[in-house]
């Protein structure tokens, strides 16, 4: 009787132990799926967002956005999160966007690295007038990101010394980007971008000593 039951297409009140036997006596594999739910977050949906920002502030500001943008054609896997490409003022901008961040030194070589790819690309793009690259990174504001920036200031001013303020312009408003690569923040939601202000370091006044 349970035999007829399934064949006639109403199996879906049989034990999970009965499916296997029934498996076993057919000769056949019994697979068990649970999908991940389609209305979750995908896994990189923190990243994502701050892709999302950039494309949309660069669309607002004239530029026009690649996702993913490959710096190396030939090897897809040599991307930047996000391409900005402004034909009529021959301009190309590269944006890292951070969510987290493991290992900086080896962010910050790949980042110089795909700029240098990226001259090659504006040079092909431009038919006889070679785009200016210029690139950035933004990064989300958690206390942790903050924290680390904070932590070693000296390497990320080093890395990334353009103005964080003329970065934030020049993304929102389309103002001309800096000649330098520069780091702007995120705000945590990725709704908008704020300038790193960089703490000022704290002088030491040393008196000189009066003889009596």
């Amino acid at each position: 009787m349970t035999v007829s039951r399934l064949e006639r297409g109403h199996g879906g009140g049989l034990s999970l132990d009965t499916w296997q036997r029934v498996a076993l006596a057919l000769g056949r594999p019994l697979r068990l799926d649970l999908p991940r739910d389609t209305a979750a977050e995908p896994e990189d949906a923190g990243h994502l967002a701050i892709q999302e920002l950039v494309l949309r502030l660069g669309r607002a500001a004239g530029y026009n956005g690649r996702f993913e943008l490959a710096t190396r054609p030939a090897e897809s896997w040599r991307s930047a999160d996000v391409g900005l490409r402004d034909d009529r003022n021959a301009r190309l901008v590269l944006v890292e966007c951070w969510n987290t961040m493991g290992n900086v030194g080896a962010a910050v070589r790949s980042f110089h690295r795909k700029l240098a790819e990226a001259e090659q690309f504006a040079v092909a793009i431009g038919s006889g007038r070679p785009h200016a690259v210029h690139g950035c990174w933004v990064v989300r504001a958690t206390s942790a990101n903050r924290a680390l920036v904070a932590r070693y200031p000296e390497a990320f001013a080093g890395s990334l010394p353009g103005s964080s303020a003329g970065w934030a312009s020049a993304l929102a408003r389309g103002e001309d980007p800096p000649v330098e690569p520069g780091l702007v923040w995120s705000d945590v939601r990725a709704t908008r971008l704020v300038p790193w202000r960089r703490r000022p370091e704290r002088r030491v006044v040393r008196q000189k000593a009066v003889p009596c």
